[in-house]
This record gives structure tokens, C-alpha cells and sequence, in this order.
């Protein structure tokens, strides 16, 4: 009699605080959440640095490594969201209670939570920089006769927003920010290739390699096969949202988010592939690694297309900064046994901004992260550990075409993985050399 009660008020416990943690707190969420929430975590900064990655490429290697990752990273996608209710009656409402299933208990969290914070606080600190750096492009563009600002004031104004939006308490809650955010990714991606268009391609324009060396076309390949990594980092999330849908025995919440991950890949279509070519093929090796830069007319285009980044990437800092939130807040509550508080969410939330707005501030550079957190992080959480796990649980039958694919794809994710930060962190040493701290 007394275990039945103990466990009922353990079962309570869990309820409870299911119930006040961000990712499970609120389950009503529509089809159509899923595509822009998608759309929000995916399609950000990595947009504007796909014509530079092009241009480490060439037209021919850039054009195959970004329809590559594309089909691939779909196909992972599709995995990930098979999985979240493989188990009949059981939901893996977060990715490392997936690795938990395919890895057990302990070494699927070791394989999981490194990887997926690392993507998350990376994609964070990095966003607190764009965000900088298109408020500073605002106003210089804006105000060319005014004395420059340093850059490290314009993230600490988009920094600040954070402090009074992090405190939504769970995905619902920002689904109006994180459609602003989708709406606005597709304005400045059209405006990134339209302009471009109008600019129309200069007879000086050259396509031939950014470096004069065989070896630094070697490095820069790399760099740009992170840049391209980077751009798919929605997978990190997925399961998160597909937490946030009701679901039934009857009404499994796999179709509804299938079908809002169809509209927001549709949407990574639209957005990606003009902007790599178009700006590409206007600006050829000289594009800077962020394509609104090399734009520098029409002045108010250039400005809008610069609010409109600041905006979207508000929202993917908020995507990405919940599912940190989930992960501190349950460690704090199931770990450390903290009461389950208003002050608690309040000191782990301000804590966490000013952390990533310190560091934001601190190694603004911004090509080189870029590559560096696509290779080293995103490779791995995006192109080949959703096909391990699957591999793991579902067992496919040996050199059937569901376990070649999946080898295919852990293949194409490992040369990610290894590539990218090489090429990264020559960039990184490279920039480092003339840079003055806070500048």
C-alpha cells in the first residue's frame, strides 16, 4: 500500500514539474508552428554566408555539397521525427532522451547533451555578433557622417532585448516571435539575391579560387563545408518541437510535424539556393562572408534587409536559448532538487544571456565560428547521429537500402565533422592576428 502511494505522489512529482518545464508545459501546438518554428532554427545567419562558401567551392563542388546537404539533412529530419514516438506510449519530447534509447541510460547522455549545447550556446553567442553587426550596419549605413560606434556596443543593445524575451516560459509562448523571425528570413534572403540581380554581374567579376595557394584552397574548401553544415541546425530542436503538438494513438503528432517540416524545407529551398548562386555569380571571390556587406546600395534596402536579420535572429537566439533553458531548468529541479520557481527560471535565464552576450562580445569573428560550430557540432547532431540511432534501434537488415543510406549519410557527416573545424581554425588564427579585443 505504501509503495503504490509513494509512487503515485512520484508520478505527481514528474507531472508537476513536466508541467512547469518550457519544452513539455504546453502541448496545443498547430502543423503550420512547426514550419516556422523550422524555419526560425534553420534559416539564419548561415543563409547570408552561403555565396562566400560558394566562392571557397567553386560553382561546380558549392553546388553539389549544398543540394547534398539538403537531401540529406531532409532525410535525417524525416528520421528524427519517426522516432520521437517509436516506443508505443512513450514520447522522446528531447534529443537526448533519444540517445538514452539508442545508447542507454548514461552514454546516451554523454553521446547527446555535449553536442546539442554546444550547437545551441554557439548558435547563441553567434547571433548576439549578427545581431551586433546588422544594428551596426543600420546605423552606419543610415548615418555615414556620424563618428563610428564600436561594435561591441551594438551587441550589447541587441543583447539586451534577450533579457526581457527569455523569460516566456515555453515554445508556444514565442510562436508570434518565431513567425516574425520565419517572415523575415525569407524578406532579407529575397532581398539578398534580388538585389544582387540588380547589381547584375561587373565584367571584373572572377570566379577563379579565393586563394593563390593549393593549400589554402584546400583549408578554405573545408571552412566552406562547415559554413554549409552550419546552415541546416534545425535538427538540434526538432524534437523539442514536436514536443510542444498534442498526440494520440490515432493522431500520432508525426504527420501534423511532417507536414510543417515539408512547408519549412519548401521555404530553406527558396531561401538558400538563389542566394548562394545569384550572390555568387554578382560578386564571384571578392563576396564578403556575410552577402548583405557586399551590398552597399540602395542605402534604404540595405538597412531594411539589415532589420529584417536583426529580427529573425531574435528569434532563432529565443528557438535555440529554450531548449538550453529545458535542459538547465530539469537538471536544476530533477538534480539539484530546486523547488520549481518563478526565481529559479529568472536567475537561470539572466544568468545565461549575459553569459552568451559576454562571449558574443568578447570573439566576434564571425565567418570563422561560423565553419568552426558547423563542423564540429552541427555535423555530428544534424548528418549522421540521427542514422547511428536509427541504426541502433530499428536494426535495419545488413546492405538493405535503409542501411546503406544511413552509412552513406554517417560518412558524408564524419568528413563534416573532421574537415570543417580544420579549415575553421586556420581562418580563426588567420583574423585573430589583427584583432584588437572589444574594438
Amino acid at each position: 500500500m505504501g509503495s503504490s502511494k509513494s509512487s503515485e505522489s512520484n508520478n505527481n512529482n514528474t507531472k508537476n514539474v513536466d508541467d512547469w518545464l518550457p519544452i513539455t508545459s504546453n502541448r496545443t501546438a498547430k502543423w503550420y508552428y512547426s514550419t516556422f518554428h523550422n524555419v526560425t532554427a534553420m534559416v539564419g545567419a548561415g543563409v547570408l554566408s552561403l555565396p562566400y562558401a560558394m566562392s571557397q567551392m567553386g560553382w561546380y563542388w558549392g553546388g553539389v555539397v549544398l543540394l547534398t546537404s539538403w537531401v540529406v539533412t531532409l532525410y535525417t529530419l524525416w528520421q528524427m521525427v519517426e522516432m520521437h514516438e517509436m516506443v508505443p506510449g512513450k514520447r522522446f519530447d528531447r534529443y537526448h532522451e533519444l540517445g538514452q534509447e539508442a545508447f542507454g541510460e548514461k552514454l546516451g547522455l554523454w553521446v547527446v547533451v555535449p553536442q546539442q549545447l554546444t550547437v545551441e550556446v554557439g548558435v547563441n553567442i553567434l547571433y548576439m555578433v549578427t545581431g551586433g553587426k546588422s544594428l551596426k550596419k543600420i546605423y552606419d549605413t543610415a548615418c555615414p557622417t556620424c563618428s563610428p560606434l564600436r561594435t561591441t556596443y551594438f551587441i550589447m543593445i541587441f543583447g539586451s532585448v534577450h533579457f526581457f524575451l527569455s523569460h516566456c516560459p515555453n515554445f508556444n509562448s514565442i510562436s508570434f516571435v518565431s513567425f516574425l523571425a520565419a517572415v523575415t528570413s525569407l524578406s532579407y534572403s529575397t532581398i539578398g539575391w534580388g538585389a544582387s540581380v540588380h547589381k547584375g554581374i561587373s565584367p571584373e567579376v572572377e570566379y577563379g579560387p579565393r586563394a593563390s595557394t593549393q593549400i589554402g584552397r584546400m583549408f578554405n574548401g573545408f571552412q566552406a563545408l562547415g559554413e554549409v553544415a552550419f546552415a541546416y541546425a534545425g535538427h538540434n530542436v526538432v524534437l523539442e518541437i514536436q514536443a510542444t503538438m498534442p498526440s494520440t494513438q490515432e493522431k500520432p503528432c508525426k504527420k501534423p510535424m511532417w507536414k510543417g517540416v515539408i512547408g519549412a524545407y519548401i521555404i530553406v529551398a527558396i531561401c538558400y539556393f538563389p542566394v548562394a548562386f545569384v550572390g555568387y555569380a554578382a560578386f564571384g571571390n571578392t563576396v564578403e562572408d556575410n552577402i548583405l556587406i557586399s551590398l552597399e546600395k540602395p542605402a534604404w534596402l540595405i538597412i531594411m534587409a539589415n532589420a529584417f536579420v536583426v529580427i529573425h535572429v531574435i528569434g532563432s537566439y529565443q528557438i535555440f536559448a529554450m531548449g538550453v533553458f529545458d535542459m538547465v531548468e530539469s537538471y536544476m529541479v530533477k538534480g539539484l532538487k530546486f523547488a520549481p520557481s518563478k526565481i529559479l527560471r529568472f536567475t537561470v535565464r539572466t544568468v545565461y544571456v549575459a553569459l552568451t552576450l559576454f562571449l558574443g562580445m568578447t570573439f566576434p569573428f564571425f565567418g570563422g565560428l561560423l565553419s568552426f560550430f558547423g563542423g564540429f557540432a552541427f555535423a555530428p547532431t544534424t548528418y549522421f547521429l540521427p542514422c547511428i540511432m536509427w541504426l541502433a534501434i530499428y536494426k535495419p537488415r545488413r546492405f538493405s537500402l535503409s542501411w546503406w543510406t544511413n552509412w552513406i549519410c554517417i560518412l558524408i557527416g564524419v568528413l563534416l565533422m573532421v574537415l570543417a573545424p580544420i579549415g575553421a581554425l586556420r581562418h580563426l588564427i588567420l583574423q585573430a592576428k589583427t584583432y584588437k579585443f572589444y574594438s
